[in-house]
């Protein structure tokens, strides 16, 4: 199943009702930004790009994007207020369509089991996501083990062991100060012995230096490479929308610490910065995958970059 064939209706809406807030801010600014002039001038260029720059998509995608309107204009001649929004929705799919897609499936899987690596400072919605990630495997029919490798924290291993009764899969677990790369093999083992399809393994929710990280990581890296050789590794970073640019700063900074390969935004029901998530997939060479629009347990949404910039930019 594909993505297109994914995004029901009912995934519209909740896109919909999730980017609500920043769909309003978007219209509001840009509205404010056109004025009462029925032709796009340079003027109103300037106050098109400060208004995208105010809605956290960032100053280096706003110039793309009103560098492409421009072009635009002056191809088509005129383009009058009435039909910015629609030029400027075509102009930022076009500009998205140019960075590194991911495969986006939860059921056509690469390797088996298929192993997700997750990463993210504490409090961006780390352990939620993994809980909402193996809820929509399982509902695609896959098997799915977690691994509770956020040794340092208590609060972590719980929420994930709650998250794991919620949702029907197993949590492997250790003590308090276990070696995470410890709850890698035994996950991985566990899984493997019981022919699983994912195993998803929550790792230390912090940044704590380069070094750190990259080792921790590598050590996880090892273990499954001599579990299961052939495993594809998909490292997630989860960022939080609300923060807006801070996030887009967060993925580098990971970025330069590990090799990360897909992100996750959470959060974007409530706050009207869902724009960073144009900017992010701008920006990074680092594909988003996921987006988190809610409270819900099939809140999480495979990203779709189309549908995303039409939601935002219908009326």
């Amino acid at each position: 199943m594909g993505l297109k064939d994914w995004f029901s209706k009912d995934k519209k809406d909740i896109l919909d009702k999730g980017l609500t807030k920043t769909k309003t801010s978007i219209f509001e600014r840009i509205s404010r930004a056109i004025g009462g002039k029925s032709k796009i001038d340079e003027e109103i260029l300037d106050n098109i790009e400060e208004a995208l720059i105010t809605s956290d998509i960032g100053v280096e995608t706003a110039l793309k994007i009103i560098q492409r309107l421009q072009k635009r204009i002056t191809k088509d001649k005129y383009v009058n207020k009435e039909e910015i929004y629609n030029v400027l929705q075509q102009e930022i799919v076009q500009l998205l369509t140019q960075q590194p897609q991911t495969n986006s499936s939860f059921d056509n899987l690469s390797s088996k089991p298929y192993v997700i690596l997750v990463v993210g400072v504490n409090g961006v919605g780390k352990t939620t996501t993994i809980g909402k990630l193996a809820n929509q495997f399982k509902k695609a029919g896959k098997s799915v083990y977690l691994g509770a490798a956020d040794t340092f924290r208590a609060a972590a291993v719980e929420q994930l062991v709650i998250w794991g009764e919620r949702v029907g899969v197993p949590v492997v677990k250790q003590k308090m100060g276990a070696d995470p790369a410890s709850v890698a093999f035994d996950t991985l083992s566990s899984a493997k012995a019981n022919n699983a399809d994912v195993v998803i393994i929550d790792t230390a929710g912090r940044l704590h230096n380069k070094v750190n990280l990259m080792n921790e990581l590598t050590k996880i890296r090892n273990v499954i490479a001599k579990i299961v050789p052939d495993a594809d590794i998909e490292v997630l970073l989860v960022l939080d929308g609300s923060t807006g640019q801070n996030a887009c700063e967060q993925a580098k900074q990971f970025s330069r610490a590990t090799q990360v390969t897909a992100l996750a935004v959470t959060k974007l029901d409530g706050t009207a910065r869902g724009g960073v998530v144009i900017g992010i997939s701008d920006q990074m060479q680092i594909p988003v995958k996921y987006i988190g629009l809610g409270e819900g347990i099939d809140d999480l949404q495979l990203f779709d970059r189309e549908e995303f910039v039409k939601s935002l930019f219908e009326k």
